[in-house]
Order: C-alpha cells, then structure tokens, then sequence
C-alpha cells in the first residue's frame, strides 16, 4: 500500500443496484474534482448535483458528488465520494477513467478503514467492529459490534492500561529511589491493589465462556448417539434440507458434516456426527474419532437415544445438554427415560420443541455476559498472555524477589493490551485484520 497514493473504489454492493458509491481518497481529490466533474470539487460536506466526464471528455454519468476535507473525513483524508447509477457499465466506466489518472489506483480490501486506523480516526478495536458490523446477520451481531464500534472495548483497554500505567510508575519509584526519604511509605500494597483489580478484570473477561466470539462466529451444537439412531435425519429436519446422507447402513456418516442456522436470534452451527462404537474400520474410526472431538468442543450436545434400540448415551451428559428420543412415531414414548424428549426425524414430530430448546439455550448464553471484552481469538491470546505477565508481577512483588522483574513484566502486559487496540507496531497484526475487508472499505 502506496501511503501517498489516491485510492478508489465501488464502496456499495455489487451491480445492478439503484445506486453506486464510488469511494476516493487521497491527496489528488482536488485534482478529481476538477478534471471530472463538470461543476468542480463542491464545497466540503455540501451534496453537489453534476455531470462526471471522463479524461477524453465523454460523460460518465450525472450523479451526486460529496467531498469531506482531511482531517473531517472517514480515512482522515481529502475524500471524494460520487453517488452514480448503479449499473456496471458506468461502475467500470467511472473506475477505469479514475486509474487511468497518474497517481490514482484501486484500493486494497480494507485499506480504506486503514488509512482511518493510520490516522487516528478509530483503533484496531473500533476498526474491527467496522467489518463485524458489514457482516452482521443478526441483532446480537450487530449490537455486538455495534459497541465496539462506538469505542466499548477500548474504553475497557485503555482503563486497563491506566491503571497499568500507574502501577508501573510506583514500581519505578521503588527502583530509582530505593533508600530515599521521599518514597511514600508502604508503595507495594497500592501496586499489588491496582495489579489485583487488572487481574480480576481480565480473569473475568477470559472466563466468558467465549461468549463474545460465539455471538460473532456463531455457537457449536453437535449431535451425537450410536450408529443408526437417525442422528442424520435430525439434522436435515433443523436445517429443513438434505443436508447428510441417510440410509439404513450403519456407519454411514463418516465425517462431521455441519449446517448453519439461526436460532434463538444467534448463528448456530449444527454438526452431525458418527456413530459412537467400537469398530476395526480405520475409516470409521476417524469418523468416530472426529465425532468425539465435536462433542468436546461443543458448547451443546444433542445426544439421540435409538427408539429402535433404546440405551443409555454412550458419552458424558452435561447439565445444559439435550437428550431426545428418536423414532417416537414407531415407539411409545414411554419407553424415553426421564427429561428425553420424544422426536420423530421421519414425522417432525418434536422437531419444534427441540428448536425451542436449541433458541432458549443460544438465547440465554449470549445473554450471560452484558458487553463481552473477547470477540477475537486474537484478543484473548493477547489478554491470556498479559495475564500471565501480570501474575508473574503480582509474584515478585509480594514475595520482595525484585521490583526490576515486575515492572519488566507489567511493561510486557502493557505492550500486550496495547496490540489489541493497535498501539504499538503491530505490521503483521494490521496486514491480517484489513486483508479480510471488502473493497470499498
């Protein structure tokens, strides 16, 4: 990326559409308006009604033109944005006379909202609640990013590093002046109170139980029972497609075959999975191999009791997990142990139920956390890892073993806060977060 090059871009969705954002920001704007557009660059945040001519002259379209003067614009730069017909010939007409100037190029996915990153305008936090809130799909998504958006994860972060940040200049006193007179008396007890609360806070945002990152990635349910218990079909009946094989063969489904629904107003993976048994087919071992693993990692377990063949489920019952009993429409239903819920995969018959039941649970585990600090896995390995530092500070204080090794390691816990919202040199960390952007943002 070309820091001094203009960048353009179709900031809308895709063609056709009634209308076309073409984004542009640079230093060449000026240059834009007054080679383009038949009335010149309009005053700053005034809506300007144009023709837009090409460098040849031919006329591109008539359309709206809004320009933002740096720093009062989204990148903190000269910015021009023309409001076109959104057909794709005039797109393709207005972006290749745009980089057929010197100095005018395409933008690079993200790069838009990077140059606002570079310039002060949002952080990394506030730059990642921009593209959750363009992929957002549901409300909780939406609020969720919403929030980090308006600046909620960084009012937390930097909270966080003030008190760090005081923390660690007692720490210092006690370094430079260890003799001296003037060194408030007791110094340790108030760093070890400002390290305890930090520590808390952050213990307590690491234990969400991935609340956060469940509500923008979505939540794990897997479905688990024996060979044959019509694991398959009840997949199919929630994702109300054919989305497994099912035939009367045991062992069909081999692999973890996943579907995407929303649920309880929350995104919701639904994994089916093997038959859990004993078997000598290495292939089939896998399969049950991989299922096991799904249901570990699972924050829900739907496990299916055969109606056919009633037995216990083969795995661990958690207290938040479902047990239904299949095949409900050839079996009474008094064969289900106690808390079963009858099902049948061939007649739907409970299918709703245990839809209500997938809703209330998704429904109230995002509701367990207010504002989740974590929506990243790269916030929590930047927070477990500051955690640790500061654990190992808390340590050298209270048992005297050096006031060098804690302020070494509250500065490690700093630096790590600090690369969650972007405030140190974090080249990698930036290439990673805007190359999932869309064009135009």
């Amino acid at each position: 990326m070309g820091a001094q090059d203009t960048i353009c871009a179709l900031a809308s969705g895709p063609p056709p559409s009634a209308i076309a954002i073409i984004r542009i920001s640079g230093p060449a704007v000026a240059e834009v308006g007054k080679r383009f557009l038949a009335s010149g660059l309009p005053e700053p945040k005034r809506a300007s009604l144009t023709y837009i001519y090409d460098t040849s002259g031919e006329l591109i379209d008539q359309g709206i033109a809004l320009h933002a003067r740096a720093p009062h614009s989204y990148t903190g730069e000269d910015t021009l944005e023309l409001y076109l017909h959104g057909g794709p010939a005039v797109i393709d007409h207005a972006l290749r006379a745009l980089t057929s100037v010197s100095g005018i190029r395409l933008a690079e996915p993200g790069e838009f909202t990077r140059r606002a990153f570079e310039n002060g305008k949002l952080d990394l936090t506030e730059a990642e609640g921009v593209a959750d809130i363009i992929e957002a799909e549901t409300t909780a998504q939406k609020s969720q990013a919403l929030r980090q958006l308006g600046g909620g994860l960084t009012e937390i972060y930097d909270t966080w590093r003030e008190e760090l940040t005081g923390a660690l200049a007692l720490i210092e006193v006690m370094i430079d002046f260890p003799d001296e007179g003037d060194v408030p008396e007791d110094t340790v007890r108030p760093i070890l109170e400002r390290l305890a609360k930090v520590i808390a806070e952050i213990e307590t945002g690491l234990g969400d139980r991935g609340v956060g990152e469940r509500i923008r990635d979505g939540f794990r349910i897997a479905i688990v029972g024996p060979p044959n218990a019509g694991k398959s079909s009840i997949l199919n009946r929630l994702a109300r497609r054919e989305a497994a094989i099912v035939t009367d063969i045991a062992g069909t489904t081999r692999d973890v075959v996943e579907v995407r629904v929303i649920l309880g107003g929350q995104v919701v993976w639904i994994a089916d999975t093997a038959g859990l048994r004993e078997t000598e087919d290495v292939v089939e071992a896998e399969g049950v191999r991989r299922a096991r693993r799904a249901a570990a990692e699972a924050d829900l377990r739907i496990h299916v009791i055969d109606g056919a063949a009633p037995s216990p489920p083969p795995g661990p019952i958690e207290a938040q997990d479902i047990v239904i009993f299949n095949k409900s429409d050839a079996r009474p239903a008094i064969l289900a142990p106690d808390g079963a819920l009858p099902v049948s995969a061939v007649t739907g018959e409970g299918i709703d139920t245990l839809e209500s039941w997938i809703a209330g649970f998704v429904s109230q585990r995002a509701a367990s956390v207010e504002a989740p600090v974590i929506t990243r896995a790269r916030h929590r390995e930047k927070l477990a890892a500051g955690l640790a530092s500061l654990v190992s500070a808390r340590e050298a204080l209270a048992q005297d073993i050096g006031a060098e090794l804690a302020a070494e390691d509250v500065r490690m816990a700093l630096r790590q806060l600090s690369s969650v919202i972007g405030k140190v040199d974090v080249e990698d960390v930036l290439g990673a977060v805007f190359s999932k952007f869309c064009i135009g943002k």
